[in-house]
């Protein structure tokens, strides 16, 4: 759970930087993604189902009307919910891919921000310094 929670706080608290960073990162990963998913996820899905082709998975609500040529007077009028889910799973695949970018931007960020832990000691000359100054400063 808690990526998804990262994931609402990246989507909800997200600064100018990671807005910047996921565009370039969206677009550049747009036709790859895309790609994945049209030419490899889908047909996976669409042979599990039965050798349909996933775009062409829909809903036919009205069916196209042909005269006796065979010419359409008028279009089929259909749900295409495959080429939905193909998008979804697109969008699903690119978001979560930027997430992850952002993610690692943001740790690379927050340890460079962190203070060195590497504390030096002070000299005992330099102490001894500083008190005398101290001490003089009092007196007067």
């Amino acid at each position: 759970m808690g990526i998804i929670k990262e994931f609402k706080e990246f989507a909800i608290k997200g600064n100018m930087f990671d807005m910047a960073v996921g565009i370039i990162i969206g677009t550049a990963f747009n036709n790859i993604v895309s790609s994945l998913v049209k030419d490899i996820i889908t047909p996976m899905f669409g042979f599990w189902i039965g050798d349909a082709p996933f775009q062409e998975l829909k809903i036919i609500l009205k069916p196209k009307i042909t005269n006796e040529a065979g010419a359409v007077l008028q279009e089929a009028i259909s749900i295409n919910y495959g080429i939905f889910l193909e998008s979804t799973l697109d969008f699903f695949i690119i978001s979560f891919t930027i997430f992850l970018v952002i993610k690692t931007f943001n740790k690379l960020r927050s340890k460079s921000l962190e203070p060195n832990e590497k504390t030096v000691p002070t000299r005992k000359d330099i102490e001894l310094l500083s008190e005398i100054r101290d001490l003089l400063r009092d007196q007067k």
